[in-house]
């Protein structure tokens, strides 16, 4: 009981830091209001007993949700009918599912965090708020970054449940049913490239005082998806968003709670964690399937295209959740982030992911073996094989040093903003480059890679002097070798 009050007290002190103003006022009449229920007339009464049968409804109606989520896979586990005969959504305000929640999940996962990782942290910056909920960045008391989601007080929901039902404790109960969603599918769903949850602090559902129904999620912190900024970012960064989603999809295609669908497919769902990719909103993902009877009963329905599936013998629409998938994944990431400057040779590969997923020709094992076959392409150099040998014998190579007083130029993209820094194979891939880019007389590889493994290349169109430098090779070209002084 004493860390659900020091989770209470932790919870309120980061939302205060964060926030203008909560609805504390309110919060405080609504539960004043409540608690004069011996003053109401015979009518009032009655009209809060049939807030209550509503606000009881839908508490139950989340906790269906939940169910199927919450048992574990047929393992022969004998303890699952215990637990399933325990999360009986129709047990009234019986609070035992988020204790369920929250109790089994200490003792699966003692090393995770909990409320006491809370202690001391500061809270930097408000990174979204929606309808339901509030992310902020912390820094945790040993200077480790994280991303704690908890219920926006301020958020349209938890308003419009107040205004509804009149009851606080209970409304922050419905509207963190998103939160707890959340929390068991980053555990049942755990990926690479899904958020890494870390651990939650919740004070214990029913509890009386303030710390009943507050809770939190602690996840790694990542960097919202910027698209503006990936537009100018070389082709081999994002190819690695593409890869890294198609990577994505394919496990959600048959994850352990089947095939699973994003529903609200947008890039601000995501986050980069290193430069890696990785879901981040899940409250929205559904492993339903759609019933049918006819393929008619079948068609997925984009803005600008219609696709109809096939209904199969199950009397459910075949591969639907994988097909949303992909074709979100071409009209909102492949569109913008994988065609443009591709690399020459692998441009018809590129056009055939395009094409296919485009017209949802190719499932997502077909679509994920094109996009490795790309990679092992650029990773190996193989897509060079047209390139003659002899273009590196243009070129004087000088091991051991760097140069110094250089005349840059800009290309695009570039992994400097001052320069042309490129990535690339090898030397004869950078001598390639070099000769086709006119301002160019010399190149420099410093040994520092990509996360491909790549070379990155530092090209200009001159310098001043060469200098020791162990772990660089300038190569430049043999009409403008210049003297060393």
């Amino acid at each position: 009981m004493g860390n659900s009050l020091r989770a209470a007290a932790l919870l309120a002190v980061v939302v205060l830091s964060v926030l203008v103003s909560l609805l504390i006022t309110s919060v405080q009449q609504f539960g004043a209001t409540l608690s004069t229920n011996g003053t109401l007339s015979d009518g009032e009464q009655q009209e809060l007993a049939s807030l209550r049968r509503a606000l009881i409804y839908q508490l139950n109606q989340r906790r269906r949700e939940m169910i199927p989520l919450l048992l574990p896979d047929d393992d022969g586990d004998d303890d699952k009918g215990g637990r399933s005969s325990q999360l009986d959504p129709d047990s009234g305000l019986d609070y035992n599912l988020w204790n369920e929640v929250t109790l089994d999940f200490g003792k699966a996962h003692p090393d995770r965090m909990g409320c006491d990782s809370l202690v001391d942290m500061q809270a930097v910056e408000v990174l979204g708020s929606g309808y339901t909920k509030l992310v902020v960045r912390a820094n945790l008391a040993g200077g480790q970054p994280v991303a704690l989601k908890l219920v926006n007080e301020q958020g349209i929901d938890m308003s419009k449940c107040l205004e509804d039902f009149k009851d606080p404790r209970a409304c922050r109960e419905l509207v963190s049913y998103k939160l707890q969603k959340e929390m068991i599918l980053m555990e049942r769903l755990r990926h690479p490239n899904v958020i890494k949850l870390k651990g939650h602090c919740a004070g214990v559902q029913g509890g009386g005082g303030v710390e009943g129904g507050r809770a939190a999620v602690i996840l790694e912190q990542g960097n919202p998806l910027q698209m503006i900024q990936l537009l100018q970012s070389p082709w081999e960064d994002r190819f690695r968003v593409c890869l890294d989603l198609v990577r994505l999809l394919h496990f959600l295609s048959r994850s352990p709670l089947g095939s699973v669908a994003l529903l609200d497919f947008q890039p601000r769902q995501f986050v980069t964690v290193s430069g890696q990719l990785k879901l981040t909103d899940l409250d929205d993902a559904s492993a339903e399937e759609t019933a049918c009877q006819t393929d008619a009963d079948c068609t997925l329905q984009f803005p600008h295209r219609n696709f109809t599936l096939s209904c199969s013998a199950r009397g459910v629409c075949e591969g639907l959740n994988e097909k949303r998938n992909i074709y979100n994944a071409y009209r909102f990431f492949f569109t913008y982030l994988l065609p443009h400057q591709a690399p020459p040779s692998l441009t018809h590969l590129v056009d055939h992911i395009m094409n296919t997923t485009g017209e949802l020709r190719e499932d997502i094992n077909q679509t994920l073996e094109a996009f490795e076959h790309i990679l092992l392409l650029y990773k190996s150099g193989l897509y060079l094989d047209n390139l003659p040998p002899s273009i590196i014998r243009d070129y004087t190579v000088m091991r051991g040093m760097g140069t110094t007083g250089n005349v840059e130029y800009r290309c695009w993209p570039s992994y400097s903003l001052q320069g042309c820094v490129l990535s690339v194979h090898s030397a004869r891939e950078a001598a390639y480059i070099c000769n086709s880019h006119s301002q160019c007389s010399s190149f420099t590889l410093t040994g520092q890679k990509t996360w491909t493994g790549r070379l990155l290349a530092s090209f200009r169109s001159s310098f001043g002097h060469l200098v020791a430098d162990g772990m660089s090779e300038v190569y430049v070209k043999k009409t403008k070798v210049p003297e060393n002084p």
